[in-house]
């Protein structure tokens, strides 16, 4: 059976401190779709998961736990969001005011469409001013 188009997507990734929720809701603008702190019980671990509630897909944030990891993105761990349009002065400005730090693209097609910047466990984030269709 092919996956369906409008399948949910959740995007985990380990965080070093979920305090990362001010760059990815205050910052970006996010909604906090569910939080969880971890009752330090076998399995258990902090959690943040954020996106848009009518969304087909969210971003989640794990800390802690039994076997905690260690972010390690590389230069390549992008997470492009099309704007289709100008990216928002806002929202750049934003961005590091929550955490981030406004970094160049090894990429030069990123530096020509966009704006990348870390999040504060180091992962990029493009805001790319062209529109999926083109991209």
């Amino acid at each position: 059976m092919p996956l369906p188009g409008q399948t949910h997507i959740r995007l985990a990734r380990p965080s070093r401190d979920l305090a990362a929720e001010r760059f990815w809701a205050d910052g970006l603008g996010l909604t906090v779709l569910y939080r969880a702190d971890a009752d330090r019980s076998p399995g258990t671990h902090d959690l943040l998961m954020v996106g848009h509630p009518e969304a087909s897909w969210h971003l989640e944030l794990v800390h802690g736990g039994d076997h905690p990891v260690e972010p390690r993105p590389t230069d390549d761990d992008l997470l492009v969001l099309y704007f289709d349009g100008p990216v928002p002065d806002g929202t750049v400005r934003r961005l590091p005011a929550h955490g981030g730090t406004r970094v160049p693209s090894p990429n030069p097609y990123w530096n020509e469409w966009g704006v990348t910047v870390e999040d504060p466990d180091g992962y990029r984030l493009v805001l790319c001013r062209r529109g999926w269709s083109n991209a």
